[in-house]
Parts: structure tokens; sequence; C-alpha cells
């Protein structure tokens, strides 16, 4: 484990696209080295704020440097608005790449609440993409302004999601699941997230930005809580009752 005392990446000087800040996604490997996606956000005065997707590279001490001063997957014909937290994994025997991340379809669904969905692309060397069509069902005032996909894939080739997402009823998050045999199809399943708000405390009003992975035999999700994680973020392990 190393120590960082100092941020090892920080947002870019105005006029960048990264210019008002940085949401990380997962680090993935590639025939070219490792690489970090991320979100870069702007919030021009007079405008809405939004976001679009830049690629970090990885080094061998944990680095990171921006790899190109233009967005990596910006904003076109596709997604108009706003682009959002993307999570790879390596798939088709570790031959090809799936990206999920977020995209805006409208900034009010009707409801006061965004229309903000995840999408999937697809790549054959984890640098060219291809975007594809929405991945998870959604629905206004069910879920519908989802953020910070992470994907786990089992033994079997089960594809299993969480997210956070807003109804539409309130603003506080809540963290959601999603799963599908093989990344195509998926299916929305927000009770079996296994995780909830507390009754008390720092993560009673909101939980949200999961990030989960697997280590020592156990699953484990890292995740903010009320504030949009004001007070920093928790550890959740996987029950196996």
């Amino acid at each position: 484990m190393h120590d960082h005392p100092e941020p090892v990446f920080v947002h870019g000087a105005e006029g960048s696209f990264f210019a008002d800040g940085v949401s990380i996604g997962n680090c993935y490997e590639t025939p070219e080295g490792r690489f970090m996606l991320f979100m870069g956000w702007r919030n021009p005065a007079g405008a809405h704020w939004y976001g679009e997707i830049g690629r970090l590279r990885v080094d061998n001490d944990l680095g990171l440097s921006l790899d190109g001063e233009v967005p990596f997957l910006p904003l076109d014909h596709d997604d108009t608005a706003s682009l959002s937290y993307p999570w790879v994994v390596r798939e088709d025997g570790g031959h090809g790449y799936a990206m999920w991340y977020g995209s805006t379809l409208a900034w009010d669904g009707g409801n006061g609440e965004m229309v903000h969905v995840i999408k999937r692309a697809s790549s054959f060397d984890g640098k060219h993409w291809r975007k594809e069509d929405v991945a998870i069902p959604y629905g206004i005032g069910t879920a519908q302004a989802f953020s910070r996909p992470t994907v786990l894939v089992d033994a079997t080739g089960r594809h299993h999601m969480w997210f956070s997402y807003r109804s539409g009823s309130g603003p506080a998050y809540r963290i959601g699941y999603a799963s599908s045999p093989d990344g195509g199809a998926w299916t929305l399943d927000l009770a079996q997230a296994g995780i909830a708000v507390a009754e008390e405390g720092w993560d009673s009003e909101m939980i949200e930005y999961p990030f989960v992975f697997e280590h020592g035999g156990e699953r484990y999700m890292l995740y903010n809580g009320n504030g949009y994680g004001r007070t920093g973020f928790g550890l959740a392990v996987a029950s196996h009752e």
C-alpha cells in the first residue's frame, strides 16, 4: 500500500474540459498500457453544468497523467447534454472491452428530476469505442437519474451492476442493482442492492456512488453518504446469509 499525502490528479485549468472537477472511473489494461477513464466537469457561467469523459495513463507507481488535452469520449449527436462516470470491463475472453457510462437525455423529465441513464459502448482495443444504446432500464418516477455504475463479472460470466439513482420524489440518492447473463440485456432489481440508508448517522439520508470490488474471497463496497459524501466514504462487506 502506498500513502499519497498530496493529490495524484487534480482538475484542469480554466477552459479545459475538466476545469471544474474530476470523478474517477476504474483501471483497465490494454496492449498500450494501463488506463483510467474519468468524468471531467464544467460549470460555465450562465449555463448548465455538464461532463465529458477523459482518459488517464496509469504508470507502474500508480501515478496518473492526462492522456490527451481533449475529451476521450466527447459530447456528440448520440450524447448531446452530459456524460459521466465510465466503467470498463474486459470482455469476450480477453479480446474486447465493454464500457458503461452515464448520459443525460433531459435535464428535466417533467417531474423536476433529470433523466440521466446508463449506456453501453464496446471496443476491440480499449481505445476506439462504438457507442450503443441505453443499457439499464429506467422509469420516470422510479429510477431516472443514474450515476456511478460499477460492474463485477462472476465465474459464470454473469454481470452484476450497482449504481446510485434518484426517482424524482426527492433529492436523496439510493443505491440500486441490475444483472445480466452476459453484459447485454440487463434486468433492473433495485431491491437487491444489498444496502440501504441507516437509521441514523452519516449515511441516514442518502447513499450513493458505489465502488464494488472483491478481495480475499470477500465482496466489498465503498460508498458515500449524506451530502454527496460530505463526511467521507464508508466500507460495506457483502453478507453471506
